[in-house]
């Protein structure tokens, strides 16, 4: 299986892309790494993503935890590597969740 990691270099030389091991990125140079959102189960079990660490919305409910890491790269890729918003984000008016717990 090949993965792939998507980069865009700004014209200051600044990469962003969403973390991933499948590339070094050390060899890119000083790393600045900042969690950019937190994916969580609420009481029915259902999975919430809060894109609040990124300035951006809480996107949910999702049935598995999967879709929910699925629905965050997607915002990610899209609002923070890219820059341009998602058509199909499932926002929500859940209110913030409570990050005592890292995910």
């Amino acid at each position: 299986m090949t993965a792939s990691v998507e980069l865009v270099v700004d014209v200051g030389g600044d990469v962003r892309c969403i973390y991933d091991e499948a590339l070094d990125l050390r060899e890119l140079g000083k790393l600045q790494i900042t969690r950019a959102s937190h994916v969580e189960p609420d009481a029915e079990g259902y999975w919430w993503t809060d894109m609040g660490p990124s300035g951006g919305p809480v996107l949910g409910p999702y049935r598995s935890r999967s879709e929910a890491l699925g629905a965050e790269r997607v915002w990610l890729s899209s609002c923070r590597v890219r820059r341009s918003p998602p058509r199909d984000a499932r926002v929500s008016q859940r209110p913030a969740m409570s990050h005592e717990q890292s995910s």
